[in-house]
């Protein structure tokens, strides 16, 4: 369907022996993924999340919303053309839809900006026996768990569907301003019965969402801008 946005999510781990390199190099190496980063984001929705000090296996987290997978590859092929990405791991890397509920009247079809200061993201996997429910029945069972999700106006969902397409069912993402408040959440659906139907839903990846600028710099502490040779050198 031509109105559907295909969306993705990019994990990076950067090498170590990266922050060992010459700052001059190291910064020439962010500005070139920025500037990857900038030319796409014109046109499509792209956010940028560090996980540095948070997760030990990723680094930064970019989400991407486009008009299809080619767009995806595209990307993927630009931003690997950075001096940065020759030092980096890409150990999850998650492909979906935005799609309409069928438990829910909520049509969440259109790129939807994350806002909050805290993101949270995780594939999931339902067990498949839910599958073998009555429509009716897994309506009804879906009903609670929604509720519980409305007693939290804080916190967003961003969910994708990813069937076929991907390794997991969804991608399940939320956003808020109460890192807290999400815990509480997340505490309170493990008591529900839809929680119970559950097979898989790690790793889980807790982000703060910034500016792409913002998460480069996170890397190493270090400007994006080309350091000025001293002089004399």
């Amino acid at each position: 369907m031509a109105d559907r946005h295909f969306v993705t999510y990019r994990f990076l781990k950067v090498d170590p022996a990266w922050r060992r390199l010459d700052p001059l190099a190291r910064a020439e190496h962010k500005q070139e993924f920025l500037a990857a980063c900038s030319e796409f984001g014109e046109d499509h929705l792209l956010q940028a999340f560090t996980t540095v000090g948070i997760r030990g296996d990723v680094d930064l987290v970019l989400s991407l919303e486009v008009e299809n997978l080619e767009r995806i590859h595209e990307f993927g092929v630009v931003l690997n053309q950075s001096g940065l990405m020759r030092w980096c791991e890409v150990p999850y890397s998650f492909v979906g839809v935005r799609k309409g509920s069928e438990y829910s009247d909520e049509l969440r079809l259109v790129a939807r900006p994350f806002r909050g200061r805290y993101v949270f993201i995780y594939p999931f996997v339902k067990r498949r026996d839910w599958y073998s429910l009555e429509r009716d029945e897994r309506w009804r069972v879906m009903q609670d768990h929604i509720r519980v999700g409305k007693e939290y106006p804080t916190v967003d969902n961003h969910t994708v569907y990813c069937f076929g397409m991907d390794d997991q069912e969804f991608v399940v993402a939320f956003d808020t301003d109460d890192a807290a408040a999400f815990m509480d959440l997340v505490h309170r659906l493990r008591a529900t019965e839809a929680s119970a139907y559950t097979e898989r839903d790690t790793p889980s990846f807790t982000c703060i969402r910034t500016s792409v600028e913002k998460a480069l710099i996170a890397l190493d502490g270090e400007p994006i801008a080309i350091p000025t040779p001293a002089r004399g050198a």
